[in-house]
């Protein structure tokens, strides 16, 4: 941080802190000096399929820089035909459970600012795996590694990429499964689990890095057309490219004052 910069940051947080800086966020950036024709970065991970994938393919259409991370690029077939006719999308490949591989793609990228640090690789567990007296607890580390840990991990290793951003984003795809207040009966033991759980991580991260204008979020996506999804009936499911266009509006109007939340697919805040 420059000097400039580093004298402004700190006169910001008082005038913040009195309420006389409503978007900080946007103040920092101007602060820092962007140009006007800044072309923002996104990272998501899991991009090979699902929500991911379609987070690629609208992010690159709008002219992001999307840097797709998917465990096995080479199977990724649909994943690498998108990017063969989008030069702003570059794959690579991340096991998000592999902590060395999420240091070292940090490291690779570290002179580059990510805009929004998009978490979405998760999975379920399978609603077989996790029926009481007939839990298979091999699978809940597995989900928890992937839906909890994991958007910890790489928060922590990708945060100063973020905050060297112009929009200072952090996003982690939840789910309504993991809202305490909306459970009526038992289900799923190892999704709803998992995802209190990360929903309690991004809570302290918002409050931890407010102060240096980044703001997070949680966004349900809500029941979607997906491999996770597939022990649903189709009729109760969205097509994913409509549940992504509904969390990238949620995304897009993030700010530091909704910063901590979770966020439905109309727009309403989830009290969880």
């Amino acid at each position: 941080m420059n000097l400039r910069v580093g004298t402004s940051y700190w006169c910001a947080l008082v005038l913040l802190a009195a309420g006389l800086v409503p978007n900080f966020a946007a103040w920092a950036a101007d602060a820092a000096g962007f140009d006007a024709d800044y072309v923002p970065t996104v990272l998501i991970t899991g991009s090979n399929r699902g929500i991911g994938f379609e987070f690629v393919r609208q992010y690159s259409k709008r002219g992001w820089h999307v840097i797709a991370t998917t465990r096995s690029p080479d199977k990724a077939l649909a994943l690498k035909e998108l990017a063969g006719v989008n030069n702003n999308i570059i794959i690579e490949q991340l096991d998000v459970t592999d902590f060395d591989r999420i240091d070292e793609l940090a490291a690779k990228y570290i002179d580059t600012p990510i805009d929004l640090l998009l978490n979405n690789a998760g999975i379920s567990g399978g609603s077989r795996k996790q029926m009481f007296t007939k839990m298979d607890f091999g699978v809940f580390a597995r989900v928890l590694a992937i839906n909890s840990i994991a958007p910890l991990k790489i928060t922590e290793a990708f945060y100063p990429h973020v905050r060297a951003s112009r929009d200072k984003k952090i996003v982690t795809i939840s789910s309504s499964e993991g809202v305490i207040s909306g459970v009526t009966r038992p289900s799923l033991y190892f999704l709803r689990s998992s995802k209190a759980a990360v929903n309690m991580a991004m809570v302290n991260l918002a409050l931890q890095l407010k102060y240096e204008g980044i703001s997070v979020a949680m966004v349900n996506p809500g029941p979607t057309d997906t491999d996770l999804m597939a022990d649903l009936p189709k009729k109760m499911l969205r097509p994913a490219p409509d549940s992504v266009a509904d969390m990238i509006r949620n995304i897009d109007q993030l700010t530091l004052d909704n910063s901590g939340v979770l966020i439905n697919p109309d727009g309403s805040i989830v009290p969880w």
